[in-house]
């Protein structure tokens, strides 16, 4: 199956537009739903404006789709530098995972479904994996592991 293709199918599918879930498909294309709080939008909000804050260059992406070996998976913001942005586009989803991606952990997250997230993201290219839990506390994640701030955001402002 083309994850892709069936991708593509989800977002023009009427149904899911106006749909108040975060909507990823697992490796078998079967549609998966997780509802969002107000506080995830604040906190998803504050995350992009402190890396944009910081960064005087790239694309912030809110909701950015990624092909992972595990289906299309959906970082609740990313970042994305000028490079990447030029060789991607707006493709959907992304083949590769943008340097950042953030997941903002909900009440419902398992550590196991964030640690899977932050193997799949760093698995499809991304630098740095951070969670942001609903406290708004952030950890880092990069290839060797958890680190004690980000290497690709300094002087963050959260």
């Amino acid at each position: 199956m083309n994850l892709a293709v069936k991708w593509q199918e989800v977002l023009n599918n009427p149904f899911f537009k106006d749909a108040p879930y975060k909507v990823e498909l697992n490796k078998f294309g079967q549609i998966l739903m997780s509802p969002a709080s107000n506080r995830h939008g604040i906190l998803q909000n504050r995350t992009a404006r402190a890396i944009e804050n910081a960064k005087q260059s790239g694309v912030i992406i809110i909701e950015c789709s990624i092909l992972t070996s595990d289906g299309v998976k959906v970082a609740d913001v990313a970042w994305a530098s000028d490079e990447f942005y030029t060789e991607f586009g707006d493709e959907t989803p992304y083949p590769k995972a943008p340097e950042i991606c953030v997941e903002i952990k909900s009440p419902a997250n398992s550590k196991a479904e964030m640690d899977e997230k932050i193997r799949l993201y760093l698995e499809k290219g991304a630098l740095e994996v951070w969670i942001v839990d609903e406290t708004a506390n952030i950890n880092f994640y990069t290839h060797t592991g958890k680190i004690e701030k980000s290497k690709q955001v300094k002087d963050l402002d959260f």
